[in-house]
């Protein structure tokens, strides 16, 4: 077998580490923006919505990366791995640093365009924050780059201590210059900017170790390899179409429950934050999935690729269903935490435990089993899977039971779980045909 248990459990357990400690930290920095003000919290989430946009481009691109070089290392081809990695490493900065260069030059036109006519207070914050966080895509460019190869490397320990970091540079900058400096949105900018160049820094030199697997040694040079770059972007562009229309539906169902009124948005509001929580041992096992199933396909072994996404997807439902039982029989004191009135605690404990019930269900094979397809080389079709069923059952569905049956907020999860329901089958159904073993992006 290509991993044994050991191995599983050095590149799942730093993950599960690292996105929890993700999650801690941004509620954490909500809190502290909070203490900037009304027009900080209002600039920072408008912006961030947009930044969000941007990671997902960079993290499907780092996908990409990490697919093509986990390939090669399935077919035992080093050199070629890691000329992949410089490839992307590359690709993914330049392209960063244009789109730094178009967001900080016409940063008035671009948010005029993107949020038209706010106050004036929340447009000032917005452009302090957005000026300065563009400064650091092309840090976040390399970070992703190069944490995705290493976890295909299954260095994912690396990648937590780097994370942690990170994260721990962010939230004491956050303190000082918050609190401390009293520099505003400034203040929450700057410290995110300098917590990525650090961990930028720090993995790219890690990575420029001739002793690893994959490595950047003797390979920096300023020139594109078209090839390369062509199988990376058949990887990425479909999953970072998928996750930007995926976005972009998420905000246009946050537009249907903005007219619910100000209980329905605080409960929607917990109800997502818990709800991240829920899922949370399935994102870090999804992207073990990537990196386990992209090096068995490269190494030819499809049946080692079945037995590990079998035993993957257990894994991660029996996770979640552990945390699905907390959050239900705990969801009337949680919501406690929040300061909610009666008709917001009453909603938020009705969406937790609506969600508790179906993500045990339904979660692993929407978003689990297509990381298989994914990392095989199929991206064309569940790309199209995802982005039919988002706007046909999550978007449209949502905004029949809001508008048309009057369901309230319920009914936007209730369309959401439609969405996962018609995933699951579709996944299901083209992973049972087989035909992502057909695909193969790096050729025998």
């Amino acid at each position: 077998m290509l991993y044994s248990n050991k191995d599983l459990r050095k590149l799942i357990i730093p993950l599960l580490i690292e996105q929890t400690l993700a999650i801690a930290v941004g509620m954490a920095d909500t809190i502290m923006v909070s203490a900037a003000g009304e027009a900080a919290v209002s600039g920072v989430s408008l912006v961030d919505t947009v930044n969000i946009l941007l990671i997902n481009l960079f993290s499907a691109l780092a996908t990409g990366g990490a697919v093509i070089a986990g390939h090669f290392l399935g077919k035992k081809k080093e050199e070629d791995a890691s000329k992949t990695a410089w490839q992307i490493l590359q690709f993914s900065t330049v392209l960063a640093l244009l789109i730094s260069v178009v967001f900080i030059g016409a940063h008035d036109q671009l948010l005029s365009l993107m949020f038209g006519k706010i106050e004036a207070d929340v447009m000032a914050a917005s452009k302090t924050y957005l000026v300065i966080t563009a400064l650091s895509f092309p840090a976040l460019a390399v970070y992703n780059s190069c944490a995705a190869l290493f976890r295909t490397m299954n260095g994912a320990k690396i990648t937590m201590w780097v994370s942690i970091l990170m994260n721990v540079i962010n939230v004491v900058g956050n303190a000082i210059c918050i609190f401390g400096l009293q520099m505003g949105v400034a203040g929450v900018a700057l410290p995110t900017t300098v917590s990525r160049y650090v961990a930028a820094v720090i993995i790219f030199v890690m990575i420029c170790d001739k002793k690893r697997t994959i490595n950047l040694c003797g390979r920096i040079r300023l020139r594109f390899d078209g090839e390369l770059i062509r199988k990376i972007l058949y990887i990425a562009v479909p999953n970072g179409l998928e996750n930007s229309m995926f976005q972009l539906g998420k905000i246009l169902v946050m537009s249907a429950i903005s007219t619910m009124g100000t209980a329905a948005i605080a409960a929607n509001a917990v109800g997502n934050t818990m709800a991240t929580w829920n899922i949370l041992p399935g994102v870090a096992i999804n992207m073990a999935l990537v990196s386990v199933v992209s090096v068995c396909v490269g190494a030819g072994e499809y049946d080692q690729a079945r037995f590990y996404t079998k035993r993957l997807c257990v894994l991660a439902g029996l996770a979640m269903s552990a945390i699905s039982v907390i959050l239900y029989a705990g969801a009337p004191v949680i919501v406690t935490l929040y300061n909610l009135g009666a008709e917001a605690q009453a909603m938020t404990i009705e969406v937790m435990r609506f969600h508790a019930i179906m993500a045990v269900v339904f979660w692993v094979p929407s978003f689990s089993l297509p990381n298989t397809l994914r990392a095989s080389g199929d991206v064309v079709q569940p790309m199209v899977i995802a982005t039919v069923s988002m706007w046909l059952f999550r978007v449209v569905t949502a905004y029949v039971f809001t508008y048309v049956l009057e369901i309230g907020l319920i009914g936007v999860w209730i369309a959401m779980i439609i969405d996962w329901i018609f995933r699951s089958i579709c996944y299901i159904l083209r992973y049972k045909s087989g035909k992502w073993s057909q695909f193969s992006v790096t050729g025998k």
